[in-house]
Order: structure tokens, then C-alpha cells, then sequence
């Protein structure tokens, strides 16, 4: 464990179901003792930016880097990124669908942890705010965002842990357990239905507190763009597309596409006019082997990245057109020296692996520097996710406009789409693989839209994903198995079904 004080480990440990103490520690202590922590808005505000922090914090292994590692994980179970050789190991049981139903795997632990975490550090501030001393502004503030944190994570939850919502059922099936605040006992797991409801308070109430609050501290923070963002996911995964269009279209206001050469900069920089939400990494912190960048960076000069580049799909990235230019962050030639992209060169060094399909997406800092911005939310997203939702609610002619205004950005050559209905949807889900690739959706987008996992005549490699081509939709499987930790603990707490 890091510098803590004991009073505030005491309180840290209410924070429930055998979550380890070593989770807790996001509260930089050297700066303000736990004593004080709550007293003032500034010391409360020092605690929320624990949890700002911890979102880029390595934990028990150097593949468990915050949020950017769920995001690997998340992608590399879906179809769309290709792990082209086993390279070191790390995230291939999960891109074979091995960890995450393996109640002692590490992984698993890491990701309930996480986010439990950071439900349990949320609701410290949450309880103590309002009696802190400071301007009501300032505690809006703050609780705002942590009660925005503590649905976001809740969300995670019962995506990974849970059945799909059901966008016709009652949503009876067990979710996670629902946590508001520091608790000495396991809690038994509550329904899906009642886990989306909770979510909708907090965010809601979060909206409520952030929205006459003028800027931010920076783009980690969570304001209500990134408020109306989550909320609008969490309304598509629940089929209320109608709705998510709403707060999709709020969560991009203000924000524009970038350019074809912000493209091309290397998805490392918050500052980007389109992201809405994401991590900030300052050069003195970089976290080296356990860092977003380097597992899916062009550059970084890890053993992971040097023998094991990131692809795109192939059968995807034949859907890219010619004139779009998304198409050079790929190059299906980089096998061949007299073909490949010359860039590709000039970032890497000769000991690099050159795969056809590779990613030049990702830039890390240098060779020597993982350092790079973790991009949560873009504005992109955003225009897809209301597109899609204006599409899915029967709103083709509406839907073809935001497609065709967003693909302006992205291909001069492209004319408004005169699909509808079913043709309409999936010209937009094909742009959203595309725009969001190794940025953590396809999984999610997969499970929610109960759609099967297939890999087949792509250029996934049988040894690297062990044979697993297929998962048909609403199998066993689509659920990650819980902790075996959590079990001990909690007497509680039920296992998903095997079978």
C-alpha cells in the first residue's frame, strides 16, 4: 500500500466486498491528512482528483492500467481489433474468452475492484460534501461529478457482470449490487431493471448539480457534456433511442469534428477539439509497461507492441472507402517494405514487427515514452450514437443528415446516404466500428444489441485466439463471471449461471 493515513484507511474500508485496501488509496495524503479531507471544498475537491488519477493508475499487474485496460479487454473480445500474434502474452485469455469466465482470474478481480473502487471513493465525497465549508457552487461541483462517477461505474458493472438489458423484458435477472454508500457487510446483488434505475438518478441529479456550473478544470473532470454523454449510452443500451438522441445531441454541443490532420496526430492529446472526456498523463508519471499506449501505441518499443501490432479487421477495413480518411490508420501492406506506409518506419524501430492491417491510429509520447491522453468520450461518438438512435426510433431522413454531416468530415467524396430502416442502421454501425476502433465499444455495442461475436473470414489468427471464431448472441459467456475473492467475502453474493 501507498502513503495513507489510518483514520482515512478506516473510513476507505466500509467500502465494501473484499475490496482491497491497496484500491482505496487514490487520496494523495501527502497534500491534505484524512482528518481535513472533507472539512473545505478544496480539500474534497484534492479527493476527486484521486479518483481523476485513478482512472490512469496501474494496479495489481502491468496490464490492469485503469479504465484504458478495461477498454483493451473490451475491444479484444470483440471482432473488430486483431491481436496478430501472441506476442508477450498480455490480454490474449481474454481475447480467447478464457479470463473473464474464469472466476480466479486476475483480470476479473481487477475489473470489479476497479470500479467498485471507484463507486466507494464517490460516495465518501458524496456523504461529506454538503458539510464541508465552501461555496455551494463548488460543492455542486464536486458532487456532481462524483455522483456522474458513481453511475458510470455502476453502468460498467452490469454491462460486464449482467445479462444484456432486455429492451422488451422485465429486466428480473441479477445485476450487480447497488452501492450508496460505505458499508461494513456484502451486499446481494440487485436486479438489472433496479441497477439501470439507480443509474438514471445519479446521472440526473448529476445533470441537476453541473449544469449552471460554468467550465472546468480540465477534460478529466466530468461536466455536463460528459454527464448527458453517459446518459445517452445508458439510454441506448436500453433501447430508449429516442431518448439517447437527445442527450447525445447535448453531450456534442459545443465540441466540432477534427480535422484530417488532427486525425492523424496520434489519438494522445485531450486538448483534441473533439474529445469531450479523457485522461490528461504529464511526462513525469508515465506508468511505462502498464499504459494504454503501450499495448496499442504504433511506437512505444514494448515487448507487447514489437512483436504483437494491433490490427484492424480486415473484412472492416475493406468497408473503409478509398477517399476516406480514416483509411491510412491502417496499412494492409505493412508486411511489404516497397508497399507499406513510410511512416510506419519512421515511428517504429527495425526490431518492430510489420503486419499487414497494423494500427498507426495510437501514438505513444516516443519509443522510449508510453506517455499518451486516454480518450474516454469524443464528440464522433456522439454524432454516431444520436444517428443511431435517430435511425433505430424512425427518424431515417433525420439519421441520413447527422450520417452525411459527420461523414463530411471524414470523406470528401461521400453523398447522403439514401438508405432507411434496416440498411440505414447498419451504415451506421459500420461507420461506428470504424470511428471507434480500439476505443473499448464493440463489446458493449455487441452484447446490448444481443448481436453474435464472429471473426470468421477475417485476418484473426486460429493461434492467437485459440479457435474462438464464434459466440452466438445471449450465450453464458457474454457474461464475466464473479470474482471468487467476492464470493468469500460476500455470503451474499451469487455466481452467474455456467451453462
Amino acid at each position: 500500500m501507498n502513503r495513507i493515513y489510518k483514520p482515512l484507511l478506516a473510513i476507505a474500508l466500509l467500502f465494501t466486498f473484499s475490496c482491497a485496501e491497496d484500491y482505496l488509496d487514490t487520496v494523495p495524503t501527502d497534500a491534505v491528512s484524512s482528518e481535513s479531507v472533507f472539512t473545505t471544498t478544496n480539500n474534497a475537491m484534492i479527493a476527486l482528483n484521486g479518483i481523476h488519477r485513478s482512472m490512469l493508475l496501474r494496479y495489481d499487474s502491468q496490464g490492469q492500467a485503469g479504465e484504458g485496460a478495461v477498454m483493451i479487454m473490451r475491444d479484444v473480445m470483440a471482432e473488430d481489433l486483431v491481436m496478430t500474434t501472441t506476442g508477450n502474452g498480455w490480454y490474449v485469455s481474454i481475447c480467447r474468452w478464457l479470463n473473464h469466465i474464469s472466476e480466479n482470474s486476475g483480470d476479473v478481480r481487477f475489473v470489479w475492484r476497479f470500479y467498485y473502487k471507484i463507486i466507494g471513493n464517490a460516495n465518501l465525497i458524496i456523504e461529506n460534501i454538503d458539510a464541508a465549508e465552501g461555496s455551494q457552487t463548488e460543492k455542486d461541483e464536486i458532487k456532481g461529478q462524483a455522483l456522474a462517477y458513481r453511475a458510470w461505474a455502476h453502468f460498467n458493472l452490469v454491462q460486464m457482470f449482467a445479462e444484456r438489458y432486455d429492451f422488451n423484458g422485465s429486466n428480473s435477472q441479477m445485476g450487480v449490487p447497488i452501492v450508496l454508500a460505505p458499508i461494513t457487510e456484502g451486499a446481494a446483488r440487485n436486479t438489472v431493471e433496479e441497477v439501470y434505475t439507480q443509474i438514471h438518478t445519479d446521472l440526473d441529479d448529476a445533470i441537476a448539480l453541473l449544469d449552471d456550473i460554468n467550465g472546468r478544470n480540465a477534460k478529466s473532470h466530468l461536466d455536463v457534456n460528459v454527464v448527458s454523454g453517459i446518459k445517452a449510452r445508458v439510454l441506448a443500451t436500453q433501447g430508449r433511442f429516442a431518448e439517447a438522441a437527445t442527450f447525445a445531441n447535448t453531450a456534442r454541443e459545443g465540441y466540432s469534428l477534427m480535422s484530417e490532420d488532427d486525425l492523424y496526430a496520434g489519438f494522445n492529446n485531450v486538448e483534441n477539439e473533439e474529445w469531450i472526456w479523457g485522461s490528461h498523463q504529464v511526462d513525469d508519471q508515465q506508468t511505462y509497461f502498464a499504459s494504454y499506449f503501450a499495448y496499442l501505441s504504433l511506437n512505444f518499443s514494448s515487448t507487447n507492441i514489437r512483436n504483437n501490432p494491433k490490427a484492424i479487421n480486415s473484412t472492416l477495413y475493406g468497408m473503409i472507402s478509398d477517399s476516406d480518411y480514416r483509411k491510412g490508420l491502417w496499412d494492409p501492406n505493412a508486411s511489404d517494405p516497397a508497399l507499406r506506409d513510410p511512416f510506419i518506419d519512421e515511428m517504429t524501430l527495425s526490431s518492430f514487427a510489420k503486419i499487414d492491417y497494423m494500427n498507426r491510429k495510437f501514438l505513444a509520447q516516443g519509443n522510449a515514452s508510453s506517455v499518451g491522453d486516454v480518450p474516454y468520450m469524443r464528440a464522433s461518438e456522439m454524432y454516431l450514437l444520436e444517428a443511431e438512435a435517430l435511425a433505430r426510433s424512425g427518424s431515417d431522413a433525420a439519421a441520413a443528415d447527422l450520417l452525411f454531416e459527420f461523414m463530411q468530415a471524414r470523406d470528401p467524396e461521400y453523398t447522403r446516404s439514401s438508405n432507411t430502416g434496416s440498411a440505414l442502421i447498419e451504415e451506421i454501425m459500420i461507420q461506428r466500428r470504424i470511428e471507434l476502433w480500439g476505443e473499448g465499444f464493440r463489446f458493449y455495442d455487441l452484447k446490448r444489441l444481443n448481436l453474435p461475436l464472429d471473426r470468421t473470414g477475417a485476418n484473426h489468427v486460429e493461434s492467437v485466439i485459440n479457435g474462438k471464431f464464434t459466440e452466438e448472441a445471449g450465450a453464458w459467456e457474454w457474461q464475466w463471471q464473479i470474482p471468487r475473492d467476492e464470493l468469500n467475502a460476500n455470503e451474499l453474493m451469487e455466481q452467474n449461471p455456467t451453462n
